[in-house]
């Protein structure tokens, strides 16, 4: 791998897991979904899904576990908002309770 191709991932990762924090912090903060976990995968440009993301990347699935969604209503909340944010379909979503 070059230089300029691992400079490019390390940037990659790190506006990745930056969207991942930030969703974290903004879903803990909501009514009853308590403590949060994301990954989101995305796909670069039709290639393969990796966990990069960049401004030619698309989110192509979200896995969240939460304390709260043991909550039919929590559960639902959170899904509507990651449709919201990242306009994908709901069957590309996962959420699960967390331990």
């Amino acid at each position: 791998m070059s230089e300029k191709t691992s400079r490019a991932t390390q940037v990659q990762g790190a506006e990745k897991t930056r969207l991942e924090s930030r969703l974290e912090e903004l879903l803990s903060s909501v009514e009853g979904v308590g403590k949060v976990e994301v990954i989101i995968m995305t796909a670069d440009d039709g290639k393969e899904d990796s966990f990069s993301m960049n401004s030619q990347a698309a989110v192509t699935g979200v896995l969240i576990s939460a304390e709260g969604a043991g909550s039919a209503v929590t559960v639902q909340n959170i899904q509507q908002a990651i449709m919201a944010l990242f306009q994908i379909d709901a069957h590309k979503i996962r959420i699960m309770k967390m331990k």
